[in-house]
């Protein structure tokens, strides 16, 4: 073997059997080679098990996909390269001509983006109603034949709570599946109730860390086998070592998770008797008017505070650069707090009934909260409280 050879076939190490690694490696390899062409069109047709191109399947990727679906209950898993991906393929991969869609003003912007402008070119139809409207959701499956209902909970940015029970029961009366945003509420939460499709922006708290992007699609094995071929043919495949990052990451995950929700008990209360801050949205609260109904669904009440400061952009955008523990940043879950001041949260296609419905106004600020002490992030929240309104 010549050595332009030997630089392409180095030898090969294989672990024994009884000699197994603590942490499993990263298979960063595209392709997976068979010892013939007959065992890779076993492979290619089903009959046995392997892997062949990255694109439709990676070990490192199976262990981070099966990982996630036992923690949110479920059967099986399908990664992407963020959480929109996930939103994204799922929704095209459901979806066909003529069906129709609920969905949600509270929903994230992407989420709105795809249903309203991208399935809307394939020929989908949708309405569009706040998730408090229970009666309206009644009607809308009790009258037009509906494929998906897709929501969140708890919504961004102002932490409304979805009565999942009543979405779903309803939704499996009318014949349509529900595909939940999980994300600010975690892997943790949910999974007892008849959910079809789960939704997470690995990028929050799974990664934890704010330095690796993902997404997940999380259901039952025959709904992911009817997708997967849809989802890899599109392309939003995840990374192998950003699997890898995301399966480490989950390690601490609820270390983490924990703590944060927490402080943001902690920071919540204390905000809730500011006088600057006109209204409050924590569901950790019992002046959070779906408290109840967050205690029943869910085991904690997440990490995202948002609220309405007193004034409007002009003063939550001093606030927000008055803060020292604060960045100003997008997404949520990392282990700094982060904050999105109004200028930035504004949803500026919305009508007024759509904006009333949202109930984001010029004041609304988000803080996503980090590990920090919580002693510290109050200090600092109330020197930029104060210096917002010199």
């Amino acid at each position: 073997m010549k050595d332009n050879t030997r630089v392409n076939h180095p030898p090969a190490v294989a672990v024994p059997a009884d000699n197994r690694p603590l942490v499993a490696p990263i298979f960063q390899s595209v392709k997976f080679s068979f010892d013939d062409a007959a065992e890779t069109q076993r492979y290619l047709h089903g009959e046995r098990e392997g892997f062949f191109y990255s694109r439709t399947a990676n070990p490192t990727l199976r262990q981070l996909e099966l990982s996630l679906a036992q923690l949110q209950g479920r059967e099986d898993c399908l990664l992407t390269g963020s959480g929109v991906a996930s939103v994204a393929a799922s929704l095209l991969s459901l979806c066909k001509q003529g069906d129709h869609v609920l969905a949600f003003v509270e929903s994230y912007a992407p989420t709105r983006y795809i249903v309203q402008h991208l399935l809307a070119k394939f020929g989908v139809t949708h309405t569009l109603l706040s998730i408090e409207d229970l009666a309206g959701i009644e009607r809308v499956l009790r009258e037009t034949p509906t494929r998906l209902v897709v929501f969140e909970s708890p919504t961004n940015p102002v932490t409304k709570i979805a009565d999942i029970e009543h979405l779903t029961v309803h939704a499996r009366r009318a014949g349509c599946l529900t595909v939940l945003d999980n994300t600010f509420a975690g892997f943790h939460n949910h999974g007892a109730y008849d959910v079809d499709i789960f939704l997470h922006s690995l990028t929050k708290y799974a990664s934890g860390h704010g330095d690796v992007m993902g997404g997940a699609i999380i259901a039952s094995r025959p709904l992911i086998a009817q997708m997967r071929k849809d989802v890899s043919t599109m392309g939003p495949t995840l990374d192998p070592h950003a699997a890898f990052l995301i399966q480490r990451g989950m390690r601490t995950y609820f270390l983490r998770y924990e703590r944060q929700c927490a402080n943001a008990l902690v920071v919540s209360r204390f905000l809730s008797t500011h006088p600057r801050v006109k209204r409050l949205f924590y569901p950790g609260l019992d002046t959070h008017p779906q408290h109840l109904l967050a205690k029943r669904q869910a085991r904690d009440f997440g990490a995202v505070v948002s609220f309405e400061l007193d004034g409007g952009h002009e003063e939550g955008g001093r606030f927000a650069a008055a803060l020292q523990f604060f960045s100003i940043a997008a997404s949520v879950g990392s282990t700094e707090s982060l904050v999105m001041p109004p200028q930035l949260l504004g949803p500026g296609e919305f009508t007024a009934e759509q904006r009333a419905a949202s109930l984001i106004t010029r004041g609304t600020v988000r803080l996503s909260i980090g590990l920090e002490d919580a002693e510290d992030l109050i200090e600092d929240l109330k020197q930029a409280l104060g210096r917002a309104f010199d």
